[in-house]
């Protein structure tokens, strides 16, 4: 079944053994980005030196509408026969964000609400960083329909560290 896999960096190892992964994407900051991880092929890796701030000016390397370019022209060569696995330092903010962009995406226009309820249900401890969803619904021309949807999910579960959340592309 096609899915995105979403784990915190303390879990990378394990999701990538238990689920084979054929595409990484990575979003940490700069100064903590890791390597590709051994064995795993490096053009099937993408990295994002990317903060989880939400406001532009509140500090340095914040998401951009680069990295919202990239991950979607990422996340459109995957085929979708393996999982495509997404992590960021915690699991909850920058990670659930690409999840969200990637879902939007794929299912189409029109379904932001019911991904982002979706979402808030497969995981509860989500809160998807809201600049890095500006920008990619910017990408998907959405017209802030994805922001808008973030308002849809109902307040997170706070937790310091996510758990690996699987997202079917079928079903939600």
């Amino acid at each position: 079944m096609p899915r995105l896999l979403v784990a915190p960096l303390s879990s990378l190892a394990d999701a990538l053994q238990a689920h084979a992964p054929s595409h990484l994407i990575s979003l940490l900051s700069p100064e903590h980005m890791i390597e590709t991880p051994a064995g795993f092929p490096i053009p099937m890796h993408l990295k994002l030196g990317i903060n989880d701030i939400v406001d532009p000016l509140a500090g340095t390397a914040p998401p951009g509408r680069e990295h919202a370019d990239r991950l979607l022209a990422f996340a459109r060569d995957w085929d979708a026969k393996q999982p495509l696995l997404i992590h960021c330092w915690a699991g909850i903010s920058r990670s659930m964000a690409t999840a969200y962009a990637i879902l939007c995406d794929r299912l189409g226009p029109g379904r932001e609400i019911q991904i982002a309820r979706a979402m808030r249900q497969r995981a509860p401890h989500a809160q998807p960083n809201r600049l890095l969803v500006q920008h990619a619904d910017e990408a998907l021309g959405r017209g802030g329909k994805m922001v808008l949807a973030l308002d849809h999910m109902g307040p997170p579960v706070l937790l310091q560290e996510g758990v690996t959340t699987i997202f079917p592309l079928e079903g939600l």
